[in-house]
């Protein structure tokens, strides 16, 4: 159905993420894959969701200049917050056992926002979930790590992965955002720009 309205639009992604890939597949749409390295650097005094807007926002700019009139960018960050602090991707085997460390026995907040850019028009929305872990002991945490290498993702764990499985026990907001894509606010957004 949003295919259809979206017919005469041309949908570029600027996410390397299998997962966001897949949501976009999921919900019929032809897009095209475009990829440019950003560095994820964003100011020390934002907070919350002002991070990951930011670094949604950030990942749009290297492509203002290239945007043709029917083309609309999605670009995307997610990051958890936990005690007032963002956690990104772990950067190696240590640093994801002490993320996952952190969550252990907590609720977090995982916020992913997501900026849609035309020639014309620019729109950034963030969704909050929230997620608690149960105890996660340190074979389960290592036994995670190795099996599944979870580096490039925030916090260090994939929800829909052996940990979200055997850890979890509440979920607050919607599950695909955790997973990495607020799917029904991009399909609400996208219902909108294709009236545009």
């Amino acid at each position: 159905m949003l295919a259809n309205k979206l017919h005469q639009k041309h949908l570029i992604l600027a996410s390397g993420s299998p997962r966001r890939q897949q949501f976009f597949k999921d919900l019929g749409l032809d897009f095209e894959i475009r990829l440019k390295p950003v560095d994820e650097i964003y100011p020390p005094t934002l907070r919350h969701f002002e991070i990951s807007d930011y670094l949604a926002q950030l990942k749009s700019l290297p492509f203002e200049k290239e945007l043709q009139p029917h083309d609309i960018l999605i670009t995307s960050d997610t990051i958890v917050w936990l005690d007032n602090e963002a956690l990104g991707k772990p950067k190696n085997e240590t640093d994801a056992f002490l993320m996952l460390k952190k969550l252990s026995n907590t609720t977090h907040e995982v916020i992913t926002s997501v900026c849609f850019k035309t020639t014309t028009y620019q729109k950034t929305i963030a969704a909050v979930t929230k997620v608690t872990f149960k105890h996660l002991t340190d074979d389960e945490i290592n036994y995670y790590i190795k099996n599944y290498k979870p580096y490039d993702k925030a916090g260090g764990y994939g929800i829909q992965e052996w940990i979200g499985n055997i850890g979890i026990t509440k979920i607050e907001g919607t599950y695909n955002n955790v997973v990495g894509l607020p799917v029904d606010i991009v399909y609400r957004e996208l219902l909108a720009l294709s009236a545009l």
